[in-house]
């Protein structure tokens, strides 16, 4: 398979990933009531999703930064954990970040979102949280589902500004839609939707 250079899109948004990551890390408070209910929601969205995924055995994490969703992905014991990230300077990073028994269950590689090293149907389900809401345009979206839709055995887990019409582009890219749910109900900030291949 070809391979293709970095994006301008992953380079943007691991760049801005890496400043807010380096700025979270060097702040010394702990982190405040709004942001321990905003990752509290963002794992109660996550765990649902996984289940309406059919708890997928085998996952591939993509723009995976510092592992921020590892702990959550690996509440499932049997759960296989591929992740891959633009940076590997960061993939470097995450394995500072868990318990070494965490890690025992995260295989990471680097590469691209839009050309994954990996085969076709080579895992249970993709999860896409951050990159995919960052796409700015139906073009974009469209070769990251497509990429998507080669390499997933069967479901795709992504995230999108709720105000983004996507649900036409998961159908052209042979997806139909299992579940989407608000990350805070009527706060019109975004969506998790779990998409399941067609046919």
């Amino acid at each position: 398979m070809s391979s293709q250079p970095p994006s301008s899109i992953e380079t943007e948004f691991t760049e801005r990933y890496d400043r807010e990551h380096a700025r979270v890390c060097g702040d010394a408070c702990p982190p405040g009531l709004l942001q321990r209910l905003a990752a509290w929601r963002d794992a109660r969205l996550v765990r649902h999703a996984l289940k309406v995924a059919g708890e997928p055995g085998l996952i591939l994490d993509l723009a995976c930064g510092s592992g921020r969703f590892w702990p959550v992905l690996a509440e499932h014991v049997n759960r296989v954990i591929l992740a891959s990230d633009h940076s590997p300077q960061m993939l470097d990073h995450a394995r500072t970040h868990h318990p070494a028994a965490l890690l025992k269950r995260v295989k990471t590689f680097p590469g691209s979102a839009f050309s994954i090293g990996l085969s076709a149907n080579a895992v249970d389900c993709i999860f896409c949280l951050e990159l995919f809401r960052h796409a700015p345009d139906t073009e974009v979206r469209l070769a990251l589902l497509r990429e998507f839709h080669r390499v997933s055995r069967d479901t795709v887990i992504v995230s999108v500004d709720a105000r983004t019409p996507v649900e036409e582009e998961f159908r052209q890219a042979g997806f139909k839609v299992l579940n989407h749910r608000e990350f805070l109900p009527g706060s019109k900030l975004w969506c998790v939707y779990v998409l399941r291949k067609r046919g």
